[in-house]
């Protein structure tokens, strides 16, 4: 006989996978210092070859004039200015990148509470049914023996 409430849980725990799973798994596979920093890493190769990226085509589009119009101390000025600004766009970016994982860290901790507290409340199902039957078992059992 199927038992309408453990296929209620069942059926919430699945969609409950379905839907927050992509973000919930994932994350705790890992410590929170270890999630936050390995995306911050991602974050930092990532700014950095999109920085350069930028660079080389600023470079490009603007070749001529460079070469026209600059002198060497020009030159190194304006590496000096495109070193500050890489640093303080990744110092900022960097910073954006940790708060954003961390709220996605301790969002994917509160999901996985939930549906660590689900696959309790159906084992707990599955533990009084399996003791129903035992209990039912038994009580036929000794009903037999009185008989005869």
């Amino acid at each position: 006989m199927l038992n309408e409430d453990k296929m209620k849980l069942m059926t919430g725990i699945a969609m409950f996978e379905k839907k927050e799973g992509k973000s919930i798994f994932p994350a705790n596979r890992y410590f929170r210092s270890d999630y936050i920093s390995s995306r911050m890493l991602r974050s930092f190769f990532s700014y950095t070859c999109c920085y350069i990226l930028c660079v080389m085509v600023w470079i490009l589009y603007s070749m001529e004039r460079l070469l026209n119009a600059m002198n060497l101390d020009e030159i190194i000025l304006a590496a000096k200015m495109a070193g500050i600004g890489y640093v303080a766009g990744l110092v900022l970016y960097l910073m954006i990148t940790f708060f954003v994982y961390r709220r996605r860290y301790e969002y994917a901790r509160r999901g996985m509470k939930v549906y660590v507290a689900k696959l309790k409340r159906l084992e707990k199902r599955y533990e009084f049914q399996s003791r129903t039957k035992e209990l039912t078992k038994e009580g036929g059992r000794y009903d037999d023996v009185s008989r005869a």
